[in-house]
């Protein structure tokens, strides 16, 4: 047995993957899946504010795609919406402010459909939950769970739309988020009656290590069979990673930001 690290990889098939949007743009990816075995669920995530720091190597995600297919069953779809790039590469097209965005989400849903990938569910990390909740109430998503949600491009609407389907919603909110902490997200997620807000001490708006906190979370609402807390071990062969540049550059991109006030900073 060998300690599970913060660049760990454990086994999976890993395929890079394109997403072709509706309105004619490539998008790069990857899919994780469990080795020898179909996934028992999905994730599709949808990484923060790209104009900050976000993409798709984001560490949550990355440690997700490294660690969920081995220890949960779990498939793992991450890309880069438009304009962002990461080490798989850039996607094309610019950052549109949540509006073009639309396609991007569209296309990542499609493709789990297309691929048949089972129990598909959103998950969002700061602008990526306000993709999820502008964008991700297709009839094909189980449900959905939020990193450090900001509400900046959500709407009353938006929120309705999940109010009505009764699809299942977490939001996990740090102690010491940078918008939107967890008193205001009750009242403000009290428009969705089934949302779920999870308050996370101590935690901070970029998970900086939380991250194990928040797999687990994610793999209790998706996969509730799995024996919590997921393993730190691991007895078998493993890779090693860069686990360290998606949290250098969004820490040191995210500071950066003009503060006035908590519900200032960009998320």
């Amino acid at each position: 047995m060998a300690p599970i690290r913060a660049n760990s990889i454990l086994p999976a098939r890993r395929e890079d993957i394109e997403l072709h949007t509706a309105d004619g743009l490539t998008l790069v990816g990857e899919l994780a899946l469990p080795l020898d075995a179909d996934p028992v669920a999905t994730l599709v995530c949808l990484h923060p504010l790209p104009t900050h720091g976000g993409m798709m190597d984001s560490h949550v995600f990355r440690k997700a795609a490294w660690r969920l297919p081995a220890l949960a069953g779990i498939g793992v779809l991450r890309f880069n919406t438009r304009g962002t790039s990461s080490t798989r590469g850039t996607s094309e097209g610019t950052f549109d402010n949540a509006q073009g965005e639309r396609f991007d989400v569209a296309a990542a849903i499609e493709y789990a459909e297309f691929a048949e990938l089972p129990n598909v569910w959103l998950l969002g990390w700061s602008f990526g939950t306000d993709l999820t909740l502008k964008f991700g109430c297709d009839p094909s998503v189980t449900g959905a769970i939020l990193l450090s949600p900001p509400l900046r491009f959500s709407k009353p609407e938006d929120m309705a739309v999940w109010a009505e389907t009764g699809k299942p919603l977490t939001a996990l909110v740090p102690e010491f988020d940078d918008y939107l902490r967890p008193a205001e997200a009750v009242e403000r997620f009290a428009a969705i009656p089934q949302a779920e807000v999870v308050g996370v001490d101590g935690a901070k708006h970029l998970w900086v290590g939380d991250a194990e906190t928040v797999l687990n979370a994610v793999v209790a609402r998706v996969t509730p069979g799995v024996t919590l807390p997921l393993p730190t071990d691991w007895d078998g062969p493993m890779d090693a990673g860069d686990s360290s540049a998606y949290a250098d550059r969004t820490v040191a991109a995210f500071n950066d930001v003009p503060v006035t006030g908590p519900a200032q900073k960009k998320a």
